[in-house]
């Protein structure tokens, strides 16, 4: 849910990226705040493990658009894809605008693609929400890697209603500003009422 900050002619947006552990995340993130003009960006904060995955979340504020003479917010989160967090996953996905959800294409990290993709469902209906009714983009991340499922079976298995998508290496930048681009835009279709 947009929060709308009168005072500043503000509406911010939570975008969340979801998925399973070491998917890429964090690294679109990264990739995001470091290829941002330093004007139209927030703070990153990271909090990490001892074995470097994400505990928390990360955090940029990004300006991108005007909604009714508004000035449009984006904060973008990362949600840990470890299942033993799942008290912040619910913490984190308060509030939700939109959702990224980032699949590692390798073969052997389909299972964990799958049960992350599950536990997103299950984690938004807690919250009252319908994921099929929530701006979706799906990133398919590290197509560079040996022995990748095909975007076929990928878009067979996460998205059979047919959201964007976008295939993706993420520690070079392919993909992430147009993911970042599709949430963005879908974010602010809803916020204008579907206009």
């Amino acid at each position: 849910m947009s929060f709308i900050n009168y005072a500043n002619k503000e509406i911010n947006c939570k975008i969340i990226y979801f998925g399973p552990g070491l998917c890429g995340k964090t690294t679109n993130i990264q990739y995001i705040y470091e290829h941002t003009q330093q004007e139209n960006r927030g703070k990153l904060v990271t909090l990490s493990t001892e074995n470097e995955r994400t505990l928390f979340f990360d955090f940029l504020p990004l300006s991108i658009g005007d909604v009714r003479g508004y000035k449009t917010r984006f904060h973008l989160y990362t949600i840990p894809g470890q299942t033993f967090y799942e008290v912040s996953r619910q913490f984190i996905l308060k509030g939700v605008d939109g959702i990224v959800f980032v699949a590692d294409s390798q073969a052997e990290r389909m299972e964990a693609n799958i049960e992350s993709f599950e536990s997103l469902e299950k984690s938004l209906e807690k919250q009252g929400y319908d994921l099929n009714k929530l701006p979706l983009v799906l990133q398919y991340n590290k197509r560079d890697m040996q022995g990748t499922v095909t975007i076929r079976e990928l878009e067979a298995t996460f998205n059979p209603t047919r959201h964007p998508f976008f295939e993706a290496i993420a520690n070079q930048g392919q993909g992430v500003m147009e993911t970042l681009q599709s949430i963005s835009q879908l974010v602010i279709f809803e916020l204008k009422g579907g206009e």
